[in-house]
């Protein structure tokens, strides 16, 4: 098994070598890199958080059929429209289907129904108000009577049509900015209260370590909790160690399962979190949230009886939204399923059936699309293209980069104990849990993923792949969980030379246009060749295209198998090298010049 240990981290020790080039780089990347040394306006954020709720003014209203109200600047922040507090004009509110603006006094109307939510974007410039557990406070629920008997609650009853529901807006100097730093979590999925204490001293430990995410705050997409929506308080208690909002969508495992009609397999969701889908202006992102999971209209249903999709009202509510943002913004498209993704390239299921819909509807805009639910890490750049997108959506290349998140949870929280307190939990594609952020100056962006415990210089991991390695994977397949150790995994044979043998590289945010370099005990640099080249084949799979690091802790310890991924490189060992020790220096740069150095030493057998 590899070694993972070093003094209080993960991983081995990694040498920093800062050459010219190296420094350029660093620079360029600090524009938009907090990380790099130019980092964004620090706040305190527990001391000057814009606290408080909507404004809903007791009715009931004489016109059941229409909702209104007002969104104003809330000078004071005290949540409630002041005599000399002015309206916002032009402001974006709707209710789940139609989209309207605030006119000059800052009022709005919307037709009303049952089981809709009010919601206001927030503009640039402000921000909603948060609660004591940083959710952000953006929206209002009207279902007169309630849901339905549910397990887990979901939704008591509104009573008829409030006589108002007005948006308070605090001034923003922090969203205003044009540099924003936007954290992503996929599938914190916790499903008791011992994951709950994983996420907490791994993912939201680091969070509450940073102050760059204060604007744009923390989106998690889905899978918040592990089907027990009883988690939920446990997960809010968790975004109140975060240093800006916390937003929220709905994944597959935050469904109310006994629900009996598709329009309240949400309500606990929406009860204790907020929308199912929503947006919100950051800087000059317009972040647009998604709910992709679609449960059958004839319930009851067995749990994995889902499917990627939207419906007609989300999707017509997702023309108007895009319809009222200027052209020259960035448009963050998140969702828990994924428009597009590598892992499940070949399923209908995992994938979101109105994909070119949504193409259609982003035509002509700059757009980055997010996504988690698979628990691996994905960086798909506009151009790749696979054989199951064509085949199943039509889809020949991607229209613009499509990035899938990975998890907070890693792989569902499995595989072996950590000194520092979690699983080590290797994901399908051989990354380790942690966070994405979206690092955005006006509308260009740069995304880095940090690795849960470890800063942003962690970004991939190097094995071999020895004939010997391959053998044992197959006779331990089927074995998951229960394989014995694969020893010795850094020693060579001069047989397995002979017989082939690479030097893997998972850079794990690695992905066209990015490129992977090898020395040899300090000989040329060798460029390793990419196993999944995106170029409309199909995926590539089995003990030749693996991560050996994480297939043998998964197959020992338990988890998924990292048996395909798109972000492999190997190069193959000269099979003429010396008996003894050598070290492999591997230089991988991204696709924004960025490079990461890591170095492996390994044995050749006499």
């Amino acid at each position: 098994m590899y070694p993972i240990a070093r003094p209080s981290k993960l991983y081995p020790a990694r040498p920093l070598a800062l050459t010219a080039s190296t420094l350029a780089v660093i620079a360029a990347a600090s524009l938009l890199n907090p990380a790099a040394g130019n980092a964004a306006e620090a706040t305190d954020w527990p001391a000057t958080a814009y606290r408080g709720s909507v404004n809903v003014v007791e009715g009931p209203d004489e016109d059941q059929q229409v909702i209104d109200g007002i969104a104003f600047v809330d000078e004071d922040q005290d949540s409630v429209q002041d005599g000399n507090e002015r309206g916002l004009a032009g402001v974006t509110v709707s209710n789940g289907r139609d989209v309207t603006k605030t006119d000059s006094q800052g009022r709005y109307k919307l037709p009303a129904f049952d089981n809709m939510t009010v919601f206001v974007t927030q503009p640039r410039g402000y921000q909603v108000p948060v609660d004591e557990d940083n959710v952000a406070q953006f929206f209002y629920h009207h279902l007169p009577a309630g849901s339905p008997e549910l397990r887990f609650g979901g939704i008591k009853p509104t009573g008829a049509l409030p006589d108002q529901v007005n948006f308070p807006l605090a001034k923003s100097t922090l969203t205003q900015s044009p540099e924003q730093h936007c954290v992503i979590g996929g599938d914190v999925q916790t499903y008791d209260q011992d994951e709950v204490e994983y996420a907490r001293s791994g993912a939201f430990a680091d969070l509450a370590a940073r102050k760059d995410y204060a604007g744009c705050g923390a989106l998690f997409i889905g899978d918040v909790v592990g089907d027990d929506l009883s988690l939920y308080p446990q997960t809010r208690e968790l975004s109140g160690m975060l240093n800006g909002p916390a937003r929220f969508l709905p994944g597959n495992h935050d469904l109310d399962f006994d629900a009996t009609s598709s329009e309240h397999t949400f309500d606990t969701y929406r009860a204790n979190l907020g929308p199912e889908y929503y947006s919100y202006d950051a800087g000059k992102a317009h972040v647009v949230a998604l709910n992709t999971v679609e449960f059958p209209t004839k319930l009851p249903a067995a749990k994995g009886d889902y499917t990627g999709s939207l419906d007609d009202r989300q999707l017509e509510w997702l023309r108007q939204d895009i319809a009222q943002v200027p052209e020259n913004q960035l448009i963050v498209l998140a969702a828990h399923i994924p428009l597009l993704d590598y892992a499940d390239q070949g399923s209908s299921k995992h994938q979101v059936e109105q994909v070119k819909e949504i193409y259609k509807i982003l035509e002509g805009r700059k757009v980055v699309a997010l996504g988690g639910h698979t628990h691996s890490i994905e960086n798909l750049r506009e151009g790749d293209s696979l054989a199951g997108w064509s085949e199943v959506f039509g889809v020949d290349a991607l229209p613009f980069t499509h990035i899938t998140a990975g998890a907070i949870s890693g792989d569902w929280y499995s595989g072996r104990q950590t000194s520092e307190g979690y699983p080590l939990a290797y994901q399908r594609d051989g990354g380790l849990p942690g966070v994405l952020t979206l690092d955005i100056k006006n509308t260009e962006f740069q995304e880095r993923f940090t690795v849960r415990g470890e800063d942003d210089s962690l970004q991939m991991s190097l094995g071999l792949n020895t004939p010997r390695y391959r053998e044992w994977y197959a006779q331990n397949f089927a074995n998951k969980g229960k394989a014995p150790e694969f020893t010795d995994p850094l020693t060579v044979s001069r047989d397995d030379l002979a017989n082939t043998t690479w030097l893997t590289t998972n850079f794990w945010m690695g992905s066209t246009g990015s490129t992977v370099k090898v020395q040899i005990d300090g000989g040329q640099a060798v460029e390793a060749v990419r196993t999944q080249q995106m170029r409309g084949e199909g995926q590539v799979v089995g003990a030749e295209w693996s991560d050996p690091v994480a297939v043998q802790e998964q197959l020992v310890n338990g988890g998924s198998l990292a048996d395909r991924m798109m972000h492999l490189w190997r190069l193959q060992l000269p099979s003429d090298l010396a008996a003894g020790e050598h070290t492999a220096t591997v230089t991988s740069t991204d696709v924004y010049g960025r490079t990461f150095t890591e170095t492996l030493t390994f044995q050749v057998a006499g």
